[in-house]
């Protein structure tokens, strides 16, 4: 359990900063909310001409309360726009949004192979937040070879992969109680207790959030009595495109993430669902990059953080920063992670274009010679070669055995009908002769 702040209204903030005013208190109280820092930081933070620590946190809540914004009325949901964030939205409609041009980040004849593989990574992170335990390895296998799923992890990350793949399809309609209900059943058939909640909104209040180790209790979700108004809401505030009120369409998805995870429509699957809309309405908006990036994989990685921004916000009255905040860290991340993986696969294609010299190759080609030259010992299939560049497993055959006749490689047999390669006694001698 977090600690909870000091306790004061709107009027006695305003006074304590009104009091203590000063070029190096608003400095002070300028980079606390660049990282919209909560009490259990800002207690610990140096504070300007000796202000005690909760002087401090009444000048920071005074400054926030000042600019806030209700954007969600019936449960008191609350936020400041901050520099940093709309730093952050203008950075992102730079690069999230916009039509394909020369200077995409992603090149034309790579994006089927990048979006495939992130959305496997989305849909594998999702659902191991969720408590899916399988390796990488394992779950890609799967979703590349379209196998059946053997367990309940494994279940879990196919049916996130294939809702991605739904909305994918149907971002542009609205969103629907018939829309949710079918997003919530795709991520979750097969792996509820009841499978008759597979798609349905939960029908009591036994349903709680709880800390996972202590199992206390963090969260209770408003009563399911709610839920019909509260879905209508919803749909309204999903589609709505001349709202009086704006708010950055970044910012509008992330609070739809966060007003799934705090109603708990569903009696489990909330999380998944969450930001499977928030992908939905990053696409719905335009912001086309989301498809390539990874971001529950970020999340994943920072859960702990994730899970406070949650109890930050509830803590302090509801006020959602700490977790806009966070979300919009997480996508800077995720896509300077994609700028990164991008960068090591130019360079790859860059170092094995070196091998064109041989003649009458095409770049796969080149790269499955460069991936012999750097591991001389590892042993190839064709299955490998498809599931590596998502190709046809005759474009696969036709790329191996070309550098086969080349004498390139050598065809080895694992069994009558199971065929691997590996480097010719002739590599080094054709690859390195110019």
């Amino acid at each position: 359990m977090i600690e909870m702040p000091p306790h004061l209204n709107q009027e006695q903030a305003v006074t304590v900063f009104t009091k203590n005013i000063s070029i190096d208190l608003i400095a002070t109280i300028d980079k606390i909310n660049d990282e919209y820092a909560y009490w259990d930081k800002v207690k610990y933070i140096p504070t300007p001409s000796g202000m005690s620590a909760p002087d401090l946190w009444a000048c920071v809540k005074a400054s926030r309360l000042l600019s806030k914004k209700i954007v969600w009325m019936k449960y008191g949901i609350s936020l400041t726009l901050t520099n940093q964030m709309q730093r952050w939205c203008h950075e992102f409609d730079m690069n999230f949004g916009g039509s394909w041009g020369a200077d995409s980040i992603i090149a034309d004849d790579n994006r089927k192979h990048y979006l495939v593989s992130s959305i496997m990574e989305e849909a594998i992170s999702s659902s191991q937040m969720e408590g899916a335990s399988t390796t990488r390895k394992v779950a890609k296998d799967m979703l590349h070879k379209n196998l059946t799923p053997k367990d309940k992890s494994q279940q879990m990350i196919f049916n996130n992969y294939q809702t991605i793949r739904y909305i994918v399809d149907n971002k542009d309609k609205p969103l629907s109680v018939e829309m949710l209900c079918e997003i919530h059943r795709l991520m979750t058939e097969n792996t509820l207790d009841n499978p008759a909640d597979a798609g349905r909104f939960r029908l009591n209040n036994d349903v709680v959030v709880e800390n996972a180790i202590t199992h206390e209790t963090v969260h209770t979700p408003p009563s399911h009595e709610e839920i019909p108004e509260f879905i209508a809401d919803l749909c309204h505030f999903f589609n709505d495109t001349n709202s009086t009120t704006f708010i950055h369409p970044i910012i509008r998805g992330i609070i739809v993430h966060f007003m799934i995870a705090y109603v708990h429509p569903f009696v489990d699957g909330n999380g998944r669902t969450a930001r499977a809309l928030f992908y939905w309405y990053m696409l719905k908006q335009g912001y086309w990059l989301t498809e390539y990036l990874s971001v529950s994989r970020i999340i994943a990685s920072s859960k702990k953080a994730y899970e406070k921004s949650f109890l930050y916000t509830e803590a302090d009255g509801n006020d959602i920063g700490y977790f806009v905040h966070y979300n919009l860290k997480v996508l800077e991340k995720a896509f300077k992670a994609l700028q990164k993986y991008i960068k090591r696969k130019q360079d790859e294609r860059h170092a094995a274009a070196r091998y064109l010299h041989i003649g009458n190759i095409n770049e796969r080609q080149t790269q499955i010679i460069q991936m012999f030259s750097d591991d001389p010992q590892i042993v190839v299939t064709v299955k490998d070669l498809q599931l590596k560049f998502y190709v046809s497993p005759t474009t696969a055959k036709h790329d191996i055995m070309g550098l086969v006749e080349r004498g390139i490689l050598t065809e080895i047999a694992f069994n009558r009908v199971k065929r691997g390669y590996i480097r010719s006694d002739k590599f080094e001698s054709i690859v390195n002769k110019h």
